[in-house]
């Protein structure tokens, strides 16, 4: 890539887009401000010089949060209009949340943009998330403590309700983009939010340039972020191998519909990352709660590791060395096995009872239950 303060050229626009020319249709999240226009400018450059390409569409996401968004709306859509591009503009509408706004406008943001590209036909929809975006998201992600996965912060490609989320721009400074847009002469808004020191994003932002000075830069610290992710892969990768391990070597109810059950042995025989890994996928699929939070996986890790600790120096007799629930699973070790299973339904109160008239209550990372 050019100098961070250099436009970026028709050669190097081509490359970022190049992996996507096979596209059944793109669709370009644009929201006005400088990062979501370049996007929009050089999609359309790079689109123009192609034979023959994917379909474009811009669509903007008007939160209903600030009055100006309608109008930044209407010049995104004059901008793509200039461009040859259709454009749409799409409303969250409903009531809004008094806490946690940031992360469910977000939610709302993909999720409409994930609808706007079925109607439109696209296979993809491209954000215009910069390095920049990339270095806030690791601090954000590690001032609240977050495992190895959340630390490798955004990826270049995922996938949403069968719809690719691509980030073309990723190891690109805004820095660049903004240079693009002066020397084109496009105009862009500026999204006061984005300085709001109410929001967790733009205070981390302000620390940036102290973090610079000590070597701590976005260049740096989005290198940071892909070797984390590259760690994350072969942790994964590692992590599939386990679970066929365990699979290979099973004779109990591995198969049986509706569980996950492993021996227990097997399991402690891991490495504890994995076999927190393990967990933590068998709590997703079979919970119904929602993601599991890492923290009390980890908790009941721990205290599952003690049970089958115990219960190797002493046998249950038949009796379940621990039963707890997460997340909407059913975790117990009995008779050897670890197995998950969806939880039965809470009752007032929060407890639970199962078939058998057994009470149990959440996981609250209580002591282990002992023979």
């Amino acid at each position: 890539m050019s100098e961070d303060n250099s436009p970026i050229s028709a050669r190097e626009a081509k490359r970022l887009f190049a992996g996507l020319k096979g596209a059944q249709g793109l669709l370009l999240a644009v929201s006005g401000g400088p990062d979501s226009v370049a996007l929009m400018w050089l999609a359309a450059r790079w689109h123009r010089s192609l034979s023959r390409g994917p379909r474009l569409t811009v669509v903007t996401i008007d939160h209903g949060l600030r009055p100006e968004a309608a109008r930044e709306a209407r010049e995104v859509k004059r901008l793509a209009t200039g461009l040859g591009l259709p454009h749409r503009t799409v409303r969250w509408r409903g009531a809004k949340p008094k806490t946690g706004l940031p992360a469910a406008a977000r939610e709302a943001r993909y999720r409409l943009l994930v609808q706007a590209a079925r109607l439109a036909g696209a296979s993809h929809v491209l954000t215009a998330h910069t390095r920049d975006d990339q270095a806030e998201t690791l601090l954000m992600r590690l001032v609240r403590g977050s495992g190895l996965a959340g630390l490798s912060a955004m990826a270049r490609l995922t996938e949403r309700d069968g719809v690719v989320l691509a980030r073309p721009l990723l190891d690109v400074p805004k820095s660049q983009l903004i240079a693009t847009l002066k020397r084109a002469k496009i105009g862009f808004a500026d999204d006061p939010t984005n300085h709001d020191a109410a929001f967790t994003r733009p205070r981390l932002r302000a620390l940036l340039p102290q973090l610079a000075a000590e070597g701590g830069d976005a260049r740096s610290l989005a290198r940071l972020a892909a070797r984390l992710a590259r760690a994350n892969l072969a942790v994964e990768v590692l992590t599939d191998g386990a679970e066929r391990f365990l699979r290979l070597r099973d004779r109990g109810d591995a198969r049986q519909a509706g569980v996950r059950s492993f021996e227990a042995s097997g399991f402690a025989a891991l490495p504890e990352e994995v076999r927190l890994r393990i967990l933590l996928r068998a709590i997703n699929a079979f919970g119904h709660e929602g993601p599991a939070e890492l923290g009390k996986v980890e908790s009941l890790l721990a205290v599952l590791d003690q049970a089958i600790a115990a219960s190797a120096r002493a046998p249950a007799n038949g009796r379940p060395a621990l039963k707890q629930t997460l997340a909407g699973a059913l975790i117990s070790l009995a008779g050897g096995r670890i197995r998950i299973a969806p939880a039965p339904a809470r009752r007032k109160g929060g407890s639970r009872v199962d078939k058998g008239g057994s009470w149990h209550r959440p996981f609250r990372d209580r002591a282990v239950r002992t023979p």
